[in-house]
């Protein structure tokens, strides 16, 4: 049984009993990468419950809502506690160049990852050029 304790932890752990955990959602930890003609972005939620995320894109603005609950019985005393639980949320503002028709997401190893690929119309194109004749030029 873990009896050591930090006063500050304490004091946040008595804040959040008071305030409750839904009074301001937390943000989550990300990376965002292009490899490619796709965009990773890779959310950190550990202990997520898969069924507790929700994805959805409007105007190319995705939210990503998540909530981890905590494990112990609503009547147990609680000893420690330092893992956040309640209400993870992120936004982020998508290019136009990317296809948010075709996001693919997927959680393992309590990382949520998203792949967004680049839309076919931004991808860059060789543009064939055709000529017509060149003027002869006259000899004088």
């Amino acid at each position: 049984m873990l009896m050591r304790t930090d006063p500050f932890r304490e004091l946040d752990r008595l804040t959040q009993q008071v305030l409750g955990p839904a009074t301001r959602p937390s943000a989550m930890a990300m990376d965002a990468y292009r490899s490619g003609d796709e965009f990773f972005v890779h959310f950190d939620l550990p202990g997520i419950d898969p069924e507790t995320i929700e994805l959805d894109v409007e105007r190319n603005v995705l939210n990503v809502r998540a909530e981890r609950r905590s494990p112990a019985p609503e009547e147990a005393e609680l000893l420690v506690a330092e893992r956040p639980t309640g209400t993870f949320t992120r936004q982020l503002f998508l290019g136009e160049t990317l296809d948010t028709d075709r996001i693919d997401a997927s959680y393992e190893a309590g990382v949520l990852t998203l792949r967004i690929p680049v839309a076919e119309q931004a991808k860059p194109r060789r543009i064939q050029i055709t000529g017509g004749d060149r003027p002869k030029q006259l000899s004088g």
